[in-house]
C-alpha cells in the first residue's frame, strides 16, 4: 500500500517517518525537552529566591565598585617571639670533633693513635714542656643529648655551645690530667639546620650560618625554585604548625619577611591557580591563571566569552565558596551584566580567586532555534528518501 504526500508517493515506512517528524513539536511540548548546557540567568536568580532550594547561596549584583568582593590579604607569616638561638648551639644528632691538649702527666698516651707532640710556647722542647695533642674520633650527640667521653663517661652536650662544653669536659678531667685544654668544634650540625624539599633545585639539609636567614634566603641558598612563582606554593612546617604562602607573594614582598628557624621543614609544592568555565561559553574547560593575579575581564577573555549562538552576555556569574560572617565557608554568586558598558570597568577590578567557577548563562531566545535544528536533523533522511524516489521516477 502506498501513501501520497502531494505529488510524492510514499511507502508505509517513509509515511511513518513523515508523521513522526510532523508530530515532533507536539511531543516535545514546546522547548522543554531540548538539551541545554545549564540554567539561564533568570533561573539562577529565581532558584536563589526559591524557599524549596536545598543549597542556598547569596546572590550579589555587581553594579558598582562598592559591590566588588574584598580581596583577601595574603596570610601573615608565623610569628616566633623566641630569641634567636646561637649558631653554634649543640643538639642531638650533631657530630663533634674534640681535641685534648695535655702537658706533664698525661691521661692519654702521648705516642698513641691520633696523638702528637707539640712544643709548648716558650718551652725548651723537653718532655715536661711539650704539649701532647690527642684527636678523639668524631662523637655523635645521642638522642638524650649526651656524649661519652673517655675516662669521664656521659657528658651533657645538648643545649651548650662548644665553649661551654669545653669547660665542662675540662672540669670533669680535673685530677686525672695535669691542666688539660679541650677544643670542641661542630663537624656536622643537625640542630642549626632546616630541611628543604619539593620544587627546589637542591633539596636536603641546609645549615643556617647566621640564624638570621629568611625563608626566601633559604630558597635562594638551595639553588632557587623550579617553575613559575605563580604556580608554586610555599609550605613551612614549624614544630607541627603548618602555614602556606604563594611563592609569588613571598618573593614580591606582599608577605612580610619570615625568619627561618632551626628545625623548620620548607617545601615548595606545585599547585597552580585555576578557574573553571561552564555554561554557554565558547568552550568549557579548566583554565590556569596566566599571572599571579587575574581579573574577571581577563577570565572571560581566556574563556572566549559568551557563545554568540547560545550565551547571554547579561548573565555572567562567578560562583565562589567564600568566608561567611561566622567565619565558615559560605556559597556566594556574583552577577555582572556585561551588556552594560560600565560593567567592563567593574570586570577589570573584580579579582578572581583559585577554584572560582565562571558561569555564562544560556540565552532564553535560542530555544526555538534549537527546536528547528532538531527538526531539520530528523527531516534530512526523509528529504533524502524523497529525492531518491523522484530520481527513480
Amino acid at each position: 500500500m502506498m501513501f501520497r504526500f502531494g505529488r510524492v508517493a510514499l511507502s508505509p515506512r517513509a509515511h511513518r517517518i513523515w508523521s513522526g517528524a510532523l508530530a515532533l513539536p507536539l511531543a516535545l511540548g514546546g522547548c522543554a525537552g531540548l538539551p541545554i548546557s545549564g540554567p539561564t540567568g533568570h533561573q539562577i536568580v529565581e532558584q536563589q529566591q526559591d524557599p524549596k532550594t536545598r543549597f542556598h547561596y547569596k546572590l550579589v549584583e555587581v553594579t558598582d565598585f562598592s559591590d566588588l568582593p574584598v580581596v583577601a590579604a595574603p596570610a601573615s607569616p608565623l610569628i616566633d617571639d623566641a630569641p634567636v638561638a646561637p649558631t653554634d648551639l649543640i643538639g642531638p644528632g650533631d657530630i663533634l670533633n674534640i681535641s685534648l691538649y695535655e702537658t706533664g702527666i698525661t691521661l692519654f698516651a702521648p705516642n698513641g693513635p691520633g696523638s702528637a707532640v707539640v712544643a709548648s710556647e716558650g718551652g725548651l722542647g723537653g718532655s715536661d714542656s711539650a704539649a701532647h695533642v690527642t684527636n678523639l674520633v668524631p662523637m655523635r650527640v645521642d638522642d638524650q643529648g649526651f656524649i661519652r667521653f673517655p675516662f669521664v663517661g656521659k657528658v651533657q652536650a645538648a643545649g651548650l655551645t662548644p665553649a661551654q662544653l669545653q669547660a665542662r669536659i675540662r672540669a670533669a678531667l680535673r685530677g686525672m690530667s695535669q691542666n688539660p685544654q679541650v677544643v670542641v668544634t661542630i663537624e656536622q650540625s643537625l640542630t642549626n639546620s632546616v630541611i628543604v624539599g619539593g620544587e627546589i633545585a637542591k633539596g636536603g639539609r641546609l645549615t643556617l650560618q647566621t640564624n638570621h636567614e629568611t625563608v626566601a634566603d633559604v630558597v635562594a641558598l638551595s639553588g632557587g625554585y623550579r617553575g613559575e612563582t605563580k604556580d608554586l606554593l610555599l609550605r613551612v612546617n614549624r614544630g607541627g604548625r603548618v602555614q602556606d604562602f604563594r611563592l609569588a607573594d613571598m618573593m614580591s614582598g606582599r608577605v612580610g619577611s619570615m625568619l627561618a628557624r632551626p628545625g623548620d621543614r620548607i617545601d615548595i609544592i606545585r599547585q597552580p591557580l585555576s578557574f573553571s568555565v561552564m555554561g554557554a561559553a565558547d568552550r568549557v574547560q579548566q583554565i590556569p591563571f596566566a599571572a599571579p593575579t587575574m581579573t574577571l575581564a581577563e577570565a572571560v577573555a581566556l574563556a572566549g566569552g559568551a557563545n554568540p549562538n547560545l550565551g547571554d552576555a547579561k548573565a555572567i556569574f562567578v560562583f565562589r565558596l567564600d568566608t561567611g560572617p561566622d567565619g565558615r565557608p559560605a556559597p556566594f554568586v556574583y552577577h555582572i551584566n556585561m551588556m552594560n558598558a560600565g560593567s567592563l570597568f567593574l570586570a577589570q577590578r573584580f579579582a578572581m580567586q583559585d577554584k572560582d567557577v565562571l558561569y555564562i548563562g544560556n540565552a532564553g531566545f535560542n530555544q526555538p532555534s534549537k527546536l528547528i535544528q532538531v527538526i531539520s536533523q530528523l527531516f534530512s533522511p526523509v528529504v533524502a528518501v524523497t529525492s531518491g524516489v523522484n530520481a527513480v521516477r
